[in-house]
């Protein structure tokens, strides 16, 4: 299982409530669903070094309120971010679309093994907008 998918597993599992029932029960603990999936995703906000960047890259893991990337620009936990992702056209579909999303970084992971790109993971925010891609004929 690679670093991705063991960090996304992690990130699935959230806790619903801190606070025991009346009765004294264990907590209820939600497992949310998470996307493997491989869009291209452009990134931008301000890396470490306080400057404005904008990288492509692609989203690895997405569920309703966490997504999960590579990126080469180096980031600091707390650092919001903005993704737009590139949705492809389908049978369900009839256009592209573009969907933009933010949050803030919760979670960096450096890279091993000679990758030079470190794992973002993004705690979502709640809202979102999506805007139809049209393609130039």
């Amino acid at each position: 299982m690679e670093i991705s998918e063991k960090i996304s597993d992690e990130m699935n599992s959230t806790e619903i409530s801190n606070k025991p029932s009346i009765q004294g029960a264990a907590k209820a603990v939600k497992r949310e669903r998470s996307f493997k999936l491989s869009l291209p995703t452009l990134v931008s906000g301000v890396n470490a070094q306080g400057q404005e960047f904008k990288e492509k890259t692609h989203i690895t893991s997405i569920s309703s309120q966490n997504a999960l990337f590579l990126l080469k620009s180096k980031v600091l936990i707390g650092t919001p971010l903005l993704l737009s992702l590139d949705v492809p056209k389908t049978l369900i579909l009839e256009n592209r679309l573009s969907l933009q999303l933010s949050g803030e970084v919760i979670l960096v992971k450096h890279g091993t093994d000679g990758i030079k790109k470190q794992l973002v993971a993004l705690q979502l925010n709640r809202s979102f907008k999506i805007h139809p891609k049209y393609s130039a004929s």
